[in-house]
């Protein structure tokens, strides 16, 4: 029997999944849309990984969950480790461009840069409030000039004369464009531009202040987007590297380190329960605590949320009135 690890990275756009051996091979993997659902596509991310190995000769051993709703879903699957979505991005990548000193990451909603030096974070940022470097940025751009964004890379490469796109601010950018449009720029010259500007915002606020050396690795679903790749390259002068698995890189990184934990039991018949979450609301201090519970058919499996011993006493005092 192979031992095997599972790494879910959930994020408030997409969810990703894989499953590694020993050699940090990925022996199945997944991505699809999180759809505000976290569970739900969780397990739909678990039936498709189920698919793809022969669980007569592959057993999963230890679980790990990273991404914005890591501790939901490790509470679910009973996970090993949970950890946080830098330490799990540079791990993943340093497990396949072990020199690497810079990791561009943007994702769906949010993105990050992580500096890294002899295999060690020594810096990282994320974008705080706005979104106007992101993929949900992009999508809803590619709408507003009637472009699948898949195309929006191969479509930007064709241009000559990128518009100047304002970079700093979503609502701007977007004024800009629509700004370009009616004055007559070619939509492959507005394309080129937000490709341009995507880039701008970032450096211009994730990557302010921060000393970007080579290697560098664009990951994250935005990488997929060649134009906004050779926008990195042009501003930074500088060849960016991508990998086709960059968008997995979190739950690779998630899956490695589970490996270093206690061995847990899993099953693919998780897939079939059902959960729940439900929260209360403390008023026993001042803190004012919102307790989240887990139940998993009906039965609570896992709560947090608590700063002190009232919450707990909040919690057994909700148990007794529901049973």
């Amino acid at each position: 029997m192979i031992k095997a690890y599972l790494g879910i990275d959930i994020g408030s756009i997409s969810t990703k999944g894989v499953i590694i051996n020993e050699k940090n091979e990925i022996l199945a993997s997944s991505y699809l849309w999180t759809k505000g659902n976290p569970i739900k596509a969780v397990k739909q991310v678990l039936k498709s990984l189920q698919k793809q190995i022969n669980e007569e000769k592959i057993k999963i051993v230890s679980v790990g969950t990273t991404g914005s709703a890591r501790k939901l879903i490790g509470s679910i699957l009973n996970a090993s480790i949970i950890k946080n979505e830098i330490t799990a991005h540079a791990v993943g990548t340093i497990s396949l461009y072990p020199n690497v000193k810079t990791i561009i990451e943007i994702g769906g909603q949010d993105s990050k840069i992580i500096l890294i030096r002899d295999k060690i974070v020594i810096d990282y940022a994320m974008n705080t409030l706005c979104a106007a470097g992101t993929g949900s940025f992009l999508s809803s751009q590619a709408k507003r000039l009637d472009v699948e964004v898949e195309d929006f890379g191969k479509i930007a490469l064709t241009s000559k004369n990128p518009a100047l796109i304002a970079a700093r601010c979503t609502v701007f950018a977007e004024s800009d464009l629509v700004h370009k449009a009616q004055v007559g720029y070619q939509k492959n010259d507005i394309i080129a531009g937000l490709c341009r500007s995507v880039a701008l915002n970032y450096l211009n606020n994730v990557g302010k202040g921060k000393k970007i050396e080579e290697p560098i690795i664009f990951q994250g679903g935005v990488s997929k987007n060649i134009g906004v790749v050779k926008a990195f390259e042009d501003i930074l002068h500088t060849k960016i590297i991508t990998d086709k698995n960059g968008h997995l890189m979190g739950a690779l990184g998630v899956a490695i380190l589970s490996k270093k934990e206690k061995e847990t039991e899993f099953s693919f018949d998780i897939t079939e329960n059902d959960f729940q979450t439900t929260s209360i609301n403390c008023t026993k201090c001042p803190n004012n605590c919102e307790i989240i519970c887990i139940k998993k058919d009906n039965i609570e499996i896992d709560h947090w949320g608590n700063r002190c011993e009232r919450g707990e006493k909040t919690i057994e005092e909700s148990k007794s009135i529901t049973t």
